[in-house]
């Protein structure tokens, strides 16, 4: 039964979808134009009037398609996904075009960008040809041929934006993974007396005032998202983006209601969206405790319900009030909910004002006896993540941190030695885990001292528990090693259930050119996931790598397959 009302459920949400889309489709055509006209001239008669049947057909759709997909996510079991060689799917997510300017491109990501920029041109040509077809220049502005031209384009290149901003606000929502995209504004000007009519606030018709405000607002928040602004002055960045609701007011103002009912769906959802995250973070606890790491991080054990489930590489947004009570930052989890049930562990490295104050104000009360048992209040949001561990999927696993990047693999690594012994999924039976900073020459202290003195004064103990408490430890040290940076060299254990090597390299900065070539005869003909977390610089040499070294898997023949591998990145910086 739940099969099938999962089936049920799939199959609905993408007839809805192709719904939604083929009415994007035909909005410019003349003929829906006709029929939308003679429509809505019958709703004009009902309850609701023309505004019930523009909201059911622009607007319900998407919203009925995130009700769906809730649904089905709740009613999904957590299945153990199988092992998958290379598809004609797993090879569009894989990088095609790597740029320094343009950053990582999937062929996913190449494919619906064609698709949006195809629809735009679709929706731009098929509206300035019926323009064209019945030109009549406009008397109120006194324009000629030419002119009404110009007008009848800028007005229908504004008209994108339409469609863009039907997308702009879904990727806001948290825990959606669809790619963002920009919105592009045009403004265009005609004659000086033009101007008089761009002043008005007319009662009918567009009113370009409004229209000229919303374009600021949004030229303003663009300027302030690009990286000169975003990196270095965060704040400038983070309340200047709250100018959201002023453009959409405007943006209403300007277009009507009519044209506003495409955009609805994205501030519905984002609006419930954010109710909803105001609801969960109202609640505040406690910091449970903290330590100092070198390098000038820090790490925070928080509480959290045992109830709370989350998967690897799963983040939370946190606000500490007593640095803002408005700014929220996300962390990557580095605990795993399998193993800890009722806490929950953070990374943070000092990189911005907000976590250099945290850092001074932890330092400052593990510095001070009086201070040192005085809460620290937190509100959070999350966890979010991916609905299932996507990385299960994979023979073998190639993992590379960029100084604070590795906080998202702890967790992973965490999972994955927490189900290896229990049989119920498959997990990666090679790890190999290089990060690309040296760690720091931290000695852990022994236990085998502590273990001599227990053992010299309980001599009554047998020989057969001495054996197995020997044993016990030996097995600890094994499982504590690969995480370990005492050493230099390369690190390796040997999994319980199967006699692959899972390695850590500490060697400074690597060559991925090495690593991945190495790693292609360890592994051939096998599936390997390639998770990275760092730096863009790093990203794109490992995404080059990538590109280089995977190959089309050569059946039939006496040579060696090679192994195809997976790009995933795992960056959460703004």
């Amino acid at each position: 039964m739940a099969k099938a009302s999962i089936l049920i459920l799939k199959i609905a949400m993408i007839l809805v979808t192709m719904g939604w889309v083929s009415v994007w489709l035909l909005k410019p055509t003349q003929l829906w134009t006709r029929k939308w006209k003679v429509a809505e001239k019958s709703a004009s008669t009902t309850v609701f009037g023309y505004n019930g049947l523009d909201f059911a057909v622009y607007s319900f759709p998407l919203i009925l398609v995130a009700i769906m997909g809730l649904v089905y996510i709740k009613l999904k079991p957590d299945e153990a996904r199988n092992r998958q060689g290379k598809s004609s799917i797993s090879a569009l997510s894989n990088p095609l075009i790597v740029n320094s300017y343009i950053g990582v491109l999937s062929g996913t990501e190449i494919l619906a960008i064609i698709l949006f920029f195809l629809f735009l041109a679709w929706t731009f040509y098929a509206h300035i040809s019926n323009d064209f077809k019945k030109m009549t220049p406009n008397k109120s502005f006194k324009l000629n041929e030419w002119q009404f031209k110009l007008f009848r384009m800028a007005t229908r290149s504004g008209l994108l934006a339409e469609a863009c901003l039907a997308l702009l606000l879904l990727p806001v929502l948290r825990g959606m993974t669809i790619t963002r995209l920009l919105g592009t504004f045009f403004i265009w000007g005609e004659k000086k007396h033009i101007l008089d009519e761009m002043w008005k606030w007319q009662k009918k018709g567009r009113i370009y005032l409004a229209g000229e405000i919303a374009f600021v607002t949004a030229l303003v928040i663009w300027i302030t998202s690009l990286p000169q602004v975003r990196r270095r002055r965060f704040e400038i960045f983070y309340y200047t983006h709250h100018l959201y609701m002023v453009f959409l007011v405007f943006f209403l103002f300007h277009t009507g209601d009519r044209h506003f009912y495409m955009v609805f769906p994205g501030v519905f959802l984002f609006g419930l969206d954010k109710l909803l995250r105001m609801i969960q973070s109202r609640t505040t606890t406690c910091i449970l405790s903290a330590k100092v790491l070198p390098g000038k991080a820090v790490e925070l054990i928080l509480p959290k319900d045992p109830m709370l489930k989350y998967t690897p590489t799963s983040i939370i947004f946190m606000k500490i009030p007593i640095i803002s009570k408005f700014q929220w930052h996300p962390f990557s989890i580095t605990s795993s909910s399998r193993v800890d049930d009722s806490t929950m562990s953070v990374i943070i490295k000092c990189e911005g004002w907000w976590t250099n104050s945290l850092y001074n104000k932890i330092c400052a009360q593990l510095n001070s006896d009086a201070n040192r048992k005085q809460c620290i209040n937190v509100a959070i949001e999350g966890p979010y993540g991916p609905p299932s561990p996507n990385f299960l999927r994979y023979d073998s696993m190639l993992l590379i941190a960029g100084g604070i990047g590795i906080t998202p693999f702890l967790s992973m690594l965490q999972d994955i030695a927490s189900i290896q012994n229990s049989g119920r999924n498959k997990f990666p039976s090679r790890i190999y885990l290089n990060p690309d900073q040296k760690s720091s020459e931290v000695k852990k202290p022994s236990t085998v001292t502590d273990l001599f003195l227990i053992c010299s004064f309980i001599l009554s103990i047998t020989c057969s528990i001495l054996v197995s408490l020997v044993m016990r430890m030996k097995r600890l040290k094994k499982e504590l090693k690969p995480f370990s940076a005492k050493q230099g060299t390369k690190h390796s254990a040997e999994a319980s259930t199967c006699r692959e090597e899972h390695k850590i390299q500490f060697t400074g900065r690597p060559s991925f050119q090495d690593i991945f070539y190495k790693y292609s005869d360890d592994t051939s003909g096998s599936s390997v996931g390639v998770f990275v977390c760092g730096s863009e610089s790093m990203k794109e040499s490992v995404a080059s790598c990538c590109m280089l070294n995977s190959q089309d898997f050569k059946k039939g023949t006496a040579q060696k397959r090679k192994p195809f591998f997976s790009f995933h990145s795992l960056n959460f910086t703004l």
